[in-house]
Formats: structure tokens, sequence, C-alpha cells
């Protein structure tokens, strides 16, 4: 329950008055606590000149590939029944996204079932975001990252109060 409740908070803090970006927009220029945001604020991704990619990137690759490629096809580039998310995060902003995958949607005959429940997705909300906006501007490719960031304490400390530990 209190998953859910961070998660509506989330959408009625973020949602109202967001717009869309556009792709120049998703440039880290600021970083806490081993997140980075872009100018809007929004979750962004951050990728060395080596290739080393943030740990959210990485946490997202992994949380995608455990809970959402079944549907949206590997890498997020859609299946015959779900649209290519990494066509969406061209234009999502981070509210729309939280909202619809904690919500749920139905557009026509397709149905994304609301997963705001689910811990394993709730509790990585900004990880799949941030991995699928890396995807969609091409700052990551279709396999694994082979370099990552350290695991931010802050991050270890955020997941353990989501998860339920103490």
């Amino acid at each position: 329950m209190r998953k859910i409740w961070l998660i509506a908070a989330t959408v009625m803090f973020v949602a109202p008055g967001t717009t869309a970006f556009a792709a120049d927009d998703a440039t880290a220029v600021k970083s806490e606590d081993g997140k980075y945001y872009d100018k809007d604020g929004n979750p962004t991704y951050k990728v060395g000149a080596d290739g080393t990619v943030d740990w959210y990137t990485y946490s997202g690759y992994r949380r995608y590939h455990s809970e959402c490629h079944v549907c949206h096809g590997p890498d997020g580039m859609g299946s015959t029944y779900a649209p290519a998310l990494q066509d969406s995060l061209k234009t999502m902003n981070y509210g729309d996204f939280v909202g619809v995958v904690a919500s749920g949607r139905k557009n026509g005959n397709s149905v994304m079932p609301a997963l705001g429940d689910n811990p394993n997705v709730a509790c990585y909300m900004d990880d799949l975001y941030v991995y699928l906006r890396a995807r969609a501007h091409d700052a990551v490719g279709r396999v694994r990252p082979a370099k990552k960031e350290d695991k931010p304490d802050a991050y270890n400390e955020t997941e353990k109060s989501c998860m339920g530990g103490k």
C-alpha cells in the first residue's frame, strides 16, 4: 500500500504541467546521490566517453528484461501487441510514464496492465524510465551495458525501504 501511495503522489506531483521533451533535452545537468537529472528535473542517463553508464541505466536494463520485454520486445523495440517504448520515450515525460506504468492504460485492443502494486516495477520506476530514455536517444545499445558506475549508497537505502526491508 505504501508503494501505491508513493507512486500516486509522484504522478500527482510530477504530471500536472509537465511537457514532452525533445531529444536534446535528455542531457544530464545535475547529479544527486548517483542519480542524474535533465534541465527540467526529470531523471536521465549519463554515459561516459568510455561507455560507462550510470547505475540507474544499468539497473533499468536489468529490470526491463525481468518485467517488460516479454510484451514490449527486446530493448524496448515493441512487439505485435505492445508498442515500442524506445519510440514512446522520445516524447513521453516522466509523470506520464509513471502514470501509465502504475495505473495501466487501454488503447484499442492494446492493454497495459497496472503495475503500481508490483514492487519489482514500482520500486524501480526511475531505473526503467532512465534506461528506456537512454534507448530512445540511442545513448545505449541493444546489449547489456558492459561498464557501469557503482551502486550508490542512497540507492541501496531507497531500494531496501521500498521493498519492505529495514
